[in-house]
């Protein structure tokens, strides 16, 4: 039976923010410190080094139009990390003229030519074939953008770090029934209305597929970014700040470094507070071979791309090679 994963990108990307409204916060020197360790513990570079082939220079996220790839990933001790896929993946572009942002979530099953193999399949397939660089490499492809930055985290510290916030405020949209981190079936219950979540509660909501579509499911995660990261800002989770690095230093991976990573404290400080614009890529199921696909449609694909781009203040391409551009398919007849 497949196992369910969680789809953890929204802590992801919350913790880049966090190291930001830490230093906009002006904490302590042994936060700070503590701050710094965290970064320099979980730094590593892609086998490129620190420019994507599709800059000219290297980027800095203090003044530049910048994008970071936020990959979630079930590396849990039942599954080599030799075979590990994304579980989650959201790319985010910065731009630094009126410090706004821009995401996409990239559906796990979108089919997608994959650099590492030469031909198509699954985009959540690419970190099993090459780790994150194959990931970035692909993202890369698709979406005729660089990736600057990425950010790895898998979902073993997620319910501590709701927890260490206490917990967050959200109206949850539907009467669920979901298994819990252990997955014992049915043993997270929620009724439909505005509540308070632990992390328990919080993960079964965000990993839930049964109650709407793919679409949707990714609108909710992003819209519970928001609620982490806003709520995370309070002073009482702040005060638990240094509880929030411990749990998860053991499970971040970033090329970011710590001055990179507080560079986007700027992102804190306007005056409409942190937001964002949350796009989703259109498209259907699809099968082949007896495997299903999420097929994304041409045209909303070329808009996310064109919106990316414009967004980063990047050159029109002379040539704009696509997730459908690639003739190569995957012989896969496993369906996952």
């Amino acid at each position: 039976m497949k196992h369910k994963k969680l789809k953890i990108f929204l802590w992801s990307l919350a913790f880049v923010f966090l190291m930001g409204v830490g230093a906009a916060a002006g904490y302590a020197a042994y936060i700070t410190d503590q701050m710094k360790q965290t970064a320099v513990d979980s730094h590593q570079e892609l086998d490129r080094g620190e420019k994507s082939e599709k800059r000219k220079e290297v980027v800095n996220p203090e003044y530049d139009h910048t994008s970071v790839l936020f990959v979630g990933i079930d590396d849990s001790e039942k599954r080599s990390s030799n075979s590990t896929r994304s579980d989650a993946l959201v790319l985010a572009t910065f731009n630094d003229d009126d410090k706004s942002i821009k995401m996409v979530s990239i559906p796990r099953d979108s089919y997608t030519y994959i650099p590492e193999i030469g031909y198509k399949d699954k985009i959540t397939h690419a970190h099993a074939f090459g780790g994150i660089d194959a990931t970035v490499a692909t993202v890369e492809g698709m979406f005729n953008v660089p990736v600057d930055y990425y950010v790895r985290l898998n979902f073993n510290s997620f319910i501590e770090v709701v927890n260490s916030i206490g917990g967050i405020t959200y109206n949850v949209p539907f009467d669920i029934t979901e298994q819990n981190s252990a997955d014992q079936a049915g043993a997270i219950e929620l009724e439909e209305g505005y509540q308070r979540l632990n992390g328990e509660e919080a993960l079964a909501l965000a990993r839930t597929r049964k109650y709407d579509s793919d679409l949707a499911r990714g609108q909710r995660q992003m819209d519970l970014i928001q609620e982490i990261v806003r709520q995370s800002m309070t002073t009482s989770s702040m005060s638990n700040f240094s509880e929030i690095l411990n749990s998860i230093s053991n499970n971040l991976k970033t090329n970011l470094t710590f001055d990179e990573m507080i560079s986007f404290k700027d992102y804190f400080l306007e005056k409409q507070g942190l937001s964002f614009e949350k796009m989703q890529l259109q498209g259907e199921g699809m099968r082949k071979n007896g495997v299903w696909y999420y097929d994304v449609y041409e045209d909303s694909l070329l808009s996310t791309k064109s919106e990316l781009r414009t967004h980063l203040n990047l050159e029109k391409p002379d040539d704009d090679q696509g997730v459908n551009t690639f003739a190569d398919d995957a012989d896969d007849e496993d369906e996952t």
